[in-house]
C-alpha cells in the first residue's frame, strides 16, 4: 500500500496533504500490519467484561491498526452484547503488543488483561475517527468498571491512537465528581497509568512525564529512570488544540516524543504547515492518497477550503476592533481551521443594521495601511521555519520506511548516554510494575493510606512537652508508659504512685501536694481521681490493683490515725506496698 515518493510528487494535491498526515499523528500503510484474513480469524464472541482482572490495559493502535467486528472476536458486556473492543489474545498489533502484553508473564494468570479499542483508525475524516475512538474507549472502560469495580486501568495509544489516549486521559483526569462522589466516565483513581507514543498534543519543552515530581526522569511511584539527563524533544505537537493538563492524572502519564518526529516535535513558526495540518484533518486523506486528484477529491478540497474561508471572514466580522488588533489574516485562518473551533457571534444590534457603514468601520479604514504592513511582517515571522521543514522532506523524515522518526520508540535506546531502554521497553516495564502492584493490592492500600493520614500520625511517639494541657485519655496512657514523664508531670499523682516500684524517689512529694486526709487513697485506685478531676480518664490504669492488698489498707489507716503525723503516715503506706508485690 506504500506509494512511491516520485509518484507522490506528481500528484500535487496529495503531496500537499502529505505533511497534513503528519499533523494528524497517523501511521501510513507501510507501517501497519495487514489484518487477519476473515477465513482464519476467530470470530466467536467469548471474552466478557464479567471476567474480572486486577488490571486492564486499554490499547489504541494507529492508522488501520484496529480490530474489526466480523473479523475479530469482540468483547462482550455484562448482558452479552458486543463492545467496541477485542482482547489482545484475539487481536495483535505489531507496535503496541510489546507494551501492553509485557505484564502477562509477571503476574498470576487472570490477574492482568489487555484489550484493543475498535475505532475507524483511518484518515477519511481524522477528527471524526479520533472522537469515535475516545467514545469507544470510554464505553469499554465504563462497562468493565460496572462489572468489576475494583479493576485498575492503564491507557496506551500510539500515533493516531496516541491522540485518542491523550483525549481520554484529559477527559478522565479533569472530571468533576457528582454529589454522591461518582464520576461520569470512571474514577480517576482507578486509572494508574497512561502511555502516549508520539504525542501530537505535547507542549513545547515538556518532559516525558508531565505533572510528575521529576517530569524528565520517571512517573510518580516508579523508581526506574527513563534517562539520566533532562532531555526533551524540541518543538511541540502538531495538534496544539489538543494540548492541556491531565488534571488528576498528572504524574501518571508517560508522553514520549522522538526528536524529528514532526507529529510531536514540530518546530515553531511554521504557520502555513500548521494551516495545512488543520485542513488535512477535515479532508478525506485516504481517498487523496489512494486516487490522487480526481473530481471527487478536488470537490472535497474545495469544500473544506471554502468553509474555512467563510469562517475566517465571519470571525473577523464578529470582532469589533479587528483592524486595530495585531491578529493577522493567517492567524485567523489557522484558528478557524481547527476542527474544534466554535465561531463567535457579534451583536449586530449594537453595530448598526446590515448594509450600513458605521462610524467604527470608517475608523477601521484608517488602520488599513498599518494592517497590511503587519500582515506582511507577521507572515514572514510566522513562517520562519516553514521553508526549512518543507525542504527537509518531512514525509520521509517522519513516516518514511526505515528512516521515519515516527518509529523510533522501538529503537531509541542509548545506554552510553544514560538511556538504557527504548521508550516502548520502558513503558512495558512500567505497566508490568503497575500490574504487580494491582495484583498484590498495593495500589488499593496506597489509596486508603492517602485518605487517612491521621491514623499514621497518631501512632507515632508523642513529645512529652504538649502533654500537660491535654486531657485526651489515649495520650495520657501513652505517656504513662514512659518513666521520664513521671517527674515532669506533677499533675498526675495517681500515676506517680502506681509507678513507684520503678522510681520510688518522686513518691514522697506527691502526697504532700495531694489531699492529706486521704492516706488510704493509694490503695483503692478509683478514689484518687476525685480530688483531681483533670485526670478522670485514668481509670484505664485499673490493671494495677495488685497494689491493693486488703491487709495493707487497714494497716495504713491505723498508722495514720493521729492526724498530726499525716506526712509520716503517708510515707509509710506508700513505701510499705512497694516491696510487697
Amino acid at each position: 500500500m506504500a506509494l512511491d515518493w516520485a509518484v507522490r510528487n506528481k500528484r500535487i494535491v496529495a503531496a500537499a496533504v502529505a505533511p497534513v498526515a503528519l499533523g494528524a499523528a497517523a501511521v501510513v500503510a507501510v507501517a501497519v500490519s495487514e489484518p487477519s484474513a476473515p477465513s482464519t480469524a476467530p470470530t466467536t464472541l467469548t471474552a466478557s467484561v464479567t471476567e474480572c482482572h486486577d488490571m486492564v490495559s486499554i490499547a489504541v493502535g494507529g492508522r488501520n491498526d484496529s480490530p474489526r467486528p466480523g473479523t475479530h472476536a469482540m468483547l462482550l458486556d455484562a448482558d452479552g452484547n458486543p463492545l467496541p473492543a477485542a482482547s489482545s489474545t484475539d487481536f495483535s498489533s505489531p507496535w503496541v503488543d510489546e507494551v501492553v502484553n509485557a505484564p502477562r508473564d509477571d503476574v498470576p494468570e487472570g490477574s492482568y488483561s489487555a484489550v484493543y479499542v475498535e475505532y475507524p483508525a483511518n484518515m477519511s475524516s481524522y477528527d471524526d475517527a479520533v472522537e469515535a475512538g475516545v467514545d469507544n474507549a470510554e464505553t469499554v472502560m465504563q462497562a468493565i468498571r460496572q462489572a468489576c469495580p475494583d479493576t485498575k486501568f492503564a491507557v496506551v495509544g500510539y500515533s493516531e491512537g496516541a491522540d485518542v489516549a491523550r483525549r481520554v486521559a484529559m477527559e478522565i483526569g479533569n472530571q468533576e465528581s457528582a454529589e454522591d462522589g461518582s464520576y461520569e466516565i470512571v474514577d480517576p483513581d482507578s486509572v494508574v497509568g497512561v502511555v502516549i507514543l508520539a504525542d501530537a498534543g505535547r507542549t513545547a519543552g515538556e518532559g516525558p512525564f508531565p505533572g510528575a515530581e521529576d517530569e524528565f526522569r520517571n512517573p510518580d511511584g516508579f523508581d526506574l529512570a527513563y534517562q539520566s539527563g533532562r532531555n526533551s524533544a524540541s518543538g511541540s505537537g502538531s495538534l496544539p488544540g489538543t494540548s492541556g493538563s491531565f488534571g488528576a492524572l498528572d504524574g501518571k502519564v508517560a508522553s514520549f516524543c522522538s526528536e524529528g518526529d514532526l507529529t510531536c516535535s514540530a518546530p515553531e513558526n511554521i504557520a502555513l504547515l500548521q494551516l495545512a495540518v488543520n485542513v488535512g484533518r477535515q479532508l478525506n486523506v485516504d481517498a487523496l492518497e489512494r486516487d490522487g486528484l480526481t473530481p471527487e477529491t478536488a470537490l472535497d478540497v474545495a469544500t473544506v477550503l471554502g468553509r474555512i474561508a467563510m469562517a475566517a471572514f465571519a470571525d473577523i466580522q464578529s470582532q469589533e476592533n479587528w483592524m486595530q488588533s495585531d491578529e493577522t489574516f493567517l492567524d485567523v485562518l489557522i484558528k478557524v481551521s481547527d476542527p474544534s473551533y466554535e465561531p463567535a457571534v457579534r451583536d449586530v444590534a449594537s453595530t448598526g443594521t446590515d448594509g450600513e457603514i458605521t462610524s467604527g468601520e470608517l475608523i477601521d479604514l484608517t488602520y488599513l495601511p498599518a494592517k497590511l504592513r503587519n500582515e506582511v511582517i507577521g507572515f514572514i515571522a510566522d513562517n520562519e521555519n516553514t521553508l526549512e521543514v518543507a525542504l527537509s522532506d518531512p514525509y520521509q523524515q517522519t513516516l518514511g520506511p526505515d528512516t521515519g522518526h515516527h518509529f523510533d520508540y522501538w529503537r531509541d535506546s542509548d545506554p552510553e548516554n544514560g538511556k538504557p531502554l527504548t521508550s516502548a521497553q520502558y513503558a512495558a516495564a512500567w505497566l508490568t510494575h503497575l500490574a504487580k502492584q494491582a495484583e498484590s493490592g498495593e495500589l488499593d492500600k496506597a489509596e486508603a493510606e492517602s485518605t487517612a493520614p491521621q491514623l499514621v500520625v497518631s501512632s507515632k511517639p508523642i513529645d512529652p512537652a504538649p502533654l500537660p494541657p491535654t486531657t485526651d485519655g489515649d495520650v495520657e496512657k501513652a505517656a504513662a508508659g514512659a518513666t521520664t514523664t513521671t517527674s515532669s508531670t506533677p499533675a498526675s499523682p495517681t500515676r506517680a504512685a502506681a509507678s513507684s516500684s520503678a522510681s520510688p524517689a518522686p513518691v514522697p512529694p506527691v502526697p504532700a501536694a495531694a489531699s492529706a486526709p486521704s492516706p488510704a487513697a493509694p490503695a483503692p485506685s478509683p478514689a484518687a481521681p476525685s480530688p483531681l478531676p483533670a485526670v478522670e480518664p485514668l481509670p484505664a490504669v485499673e490493671p494495677l490493683p495488685t497494689v491493693e492488698p486488703t491487709t495493707v489498707a487497714p494497716t495504713t489507716a491505723e498508722s495514720s490515725a493521729p492526724g498530726t503525723t499525716t506526712p509520716a503516715a503517708t510515707t509509710t503506706p506508700t513505701t510499705t506496698p512497694v516491696p510487697q508485690p
